[in-house]
């Protein structure tokens, strides 16, 4: 009975949760700059074309990975102006990503409290106290790839 109401907490709790807290509050959550910002081309994002920054976005949105946030933020970006395109890869996409993948840790652990993975549960509830949006997302590639 306890677990079904830490779940039906922490379901009702996650899209607020989400959604009021800064897409990054560690110490590694640096926006990326203008100078530092690139893609997986290697190429600056301030000096790609339209093109190649469309191209970037549709590679991003293709991506398993890519979640509600990544997809409504890019989306938005594609729509606007190359400045909106540019401002998507340098900021957008990463605080997106954040978003989607604490989501992501928010259902496996509904998952693993229904489960009584108490380890698991344990191991998500110090992502979640770090918020580390690097952390998470390497915790998550792995327990993906697992």
């Amino acid at each position: 009975m306890h677990r079904a109401g830490l779940l039906v907490a922490a379901t009702a709790l996650a899209p607020a949760l989400l959604l009021s807290t800064p897409a990054f509050a560690g110490p590694s959550a640096a926006p990326a700059t203008a100078t530092t910002a690139t893609v997986s081309s290697g190429t600056p994002v301030d000096e790609m074309t339209e093109d190649e920054l469309r191209a970037a976005i549709t590679a991003i949105l293709e991506a398993e990975a890519s979640g509600r946030s990544v997809t409504e933020a890019a989306t938005r970006a594609l729509d606007g102006t190359v400045d909106d395109m540019r401002t998507f890869l340098k900021t957008g996409h990463p605080a997106g990503q954040a978003d989607d993948d604490r989501f992501a840790l928010f259902v496996i652990l509904g998952k693993a409290q229904k489960n009584g993975d108490t380890e698991l549960v344990q191991e998500i509830g110090g992502l979640l106290d770090r918020m580390d949006a690097e952390e998470i997302h390497a915790w998550l590639a792995t327990y993906r790839a697992a």
